[in-house]
């Protein structure tokens, strides 16, 4: 295999480390987005797919086309300048939030799942993200080479051993509207692809090659549909699926229970690429207004992070949640009709 290639499949792992965060781990978002919608759950994930293939491949192609740095080039270019910095602040403090509430989510699982202290979880993966970040996007690329392959593996097994033990069903929660599971779907896929772009369009700016980062962003988003696709299974064999915190333990306990370490393994893997991810836009961001060394930035926004994931920022994003997620659909709107440029201007 050439150098081209694996340098390919290392974008798409960061494509799908970045996209895939815990809420997917645990099934609810899955479960909310499509799962409850039965048979056309699977119609919402082939339309969230596609879009994760053709405008995740678009963004960075139109990221390396206009030279950007951070997502806020991309941004002011899909927007225009003025409307541009509102949403380049929103984002900010969006991926602040959530990089705040993976640390907390991370402190969580050694609590819950472990029994250990959660400071401690919230310590080692901070110790963990500063070494990964000291490698850059080496380090990207290192963390998601391994987690990725895990995560397809584990929902790859698991819907095999769903369908081995339980009877497929499609599940539906409420009689689904057409435009419900259709907007469910492209909100999905609107949110998520705008939030990578934090990773995505400085990714575009180290690797350049176009070839390379067509390849990886079309395997990547296939890789993301697949991943959608088992674990929709897997949660369809679930009866009252909707009622359940964390469905993905539930199927977990009737169906690969001895393998429940290596789900809590993945939960926390995604999370840290969740982190690290963030982490590497949020830098690449803020670097261009304050002049300091990069392990300085990364310190600065691990620690503001902290603080926000204790003194509590949950009733912050429910506010700023939708807002986002509307925004996110504009960006939708916008990468499809947004020409890619012949060259930057």
């Amino acid at each position: 295999m050439g150098r081209g290639w694996i340098l390919s499949i290392q974008v798409a792992a960061v494509y799908v480390g970045t996209v895939v965060g815990a809420g997917f781990a645990t099934g609810r978002e899955i479960v909310e987005f499509f799962t409850q919608y039965g048979l056309f759950g699977i119609a919402g994930i082939s339309i969230a797919g596609l879009l994760f293939i053709l405008l995740g491949t678009k963004m960075m192609i139109l990221s390396k086309r206009i030279d950007a740095n951070s997502y806020q080039e991309l941004t002011i270019f899909l927007f225009g300048r003025f409307i541009g910095r509102f949403v380049n602040l929103l984002m900010l403090i969006v991926l602040l939030g959530i990089t705040s509430v993976m640390l907390s989510g991370a402190g969580a699982i050694f609590e819950e799942q472990l029994g250990l202290s959660k400071q401690l979880g919230m310590i080692l993966t901070i110790i963990l993200t500063i070494f990964v970040m000291l490698y850059g996007i080496k380090g990207l690329f290192r963390v998601n080479v391994v987690v990725v392959p895990m995560l397809i593996l584990f929902s790859v097994m698991i819907a095999a051993q769903s369908l081995h033990i339980h009877e497929f069903q499609f599940i539906v929660i409420e009689t689904p509207r057409t435009v419900h599971w259709i907007v469910s779907a492209l909100s999905y896929a609107a949110f998520n692809l705008t939030l990578a772009a934090a990773v995505l369009v400085p990714l575009a700016k180290e690797v350049k090659d176009e070839v390379v980062l067509i390849r990886g962003g079309v395997l990547g988003g296939a890789l993301l549909t697949l991943i959608l696709l088992t674990s929709h299974i897997s949660l369809s064999t679930l009866p009252n699926v909707a009622s359940y915190d964390i469905p993905m333990a539930e199927v977990m306990k009737t169906t690969f229970f001895a393998f429940y370490f290596i789900y809590i393994t993945v939960i926390f893997g995604e999370v840290f690429t969740s982190v690290i991810g963030n982490l590497f836009g949020l830098e690449r961001q803020l670097l261009q207004y304050v002049n300091v060394p990069r392990m300085v930035m990364i310190t600065l926004i691990l620690l503001i992070s902290v603080i926000i994931s204790q003194v509590g920022y949950s009733s912050l994003l429910t506010f700023l949640y939708p807002l986002f997620g509307k925004i996110a659909l504009v960006v939708l709107v916008l990468m499809i009709i947004k020409k890619i440029p012949k060259e930057f201007s």
